[in-house]
């Protein structure tokens, strides 16, 4: 299946991609807010390694959640 140009995207295609940055922002953000905040003993790893890895959309993020994080 080829790529869609912008302009070949229905209005709901790109409602759904529009939406899926901003979560995707807003994710990134939360968890770097939360890894800024995190002393380091509840945070899996060294920190400076989980800035970066933040990076890697959208796994970063999301391996910080569900890995990176002590409770």
């Amino acid at each position: 299946m080829a790529k869609k140009s912008w302009a070949e995207m229905t209005p709901t295609q790109k409602k759904v991609v529009i939406a899926a940055g901003i979560v995707e922002v807003a994710v990134t953000t939360w968890c770097l807010r939360d890894l800024k905040q995190r002393p380091d003993s509840l945070v899996r790893g060294p920190k400076l390694l989980w800035g970066p890895a933040m990076s890697v959309q959208p796994f970063g993020p999301i391996a910080y959640l569900v890995w990176g994080r002590k409770r």
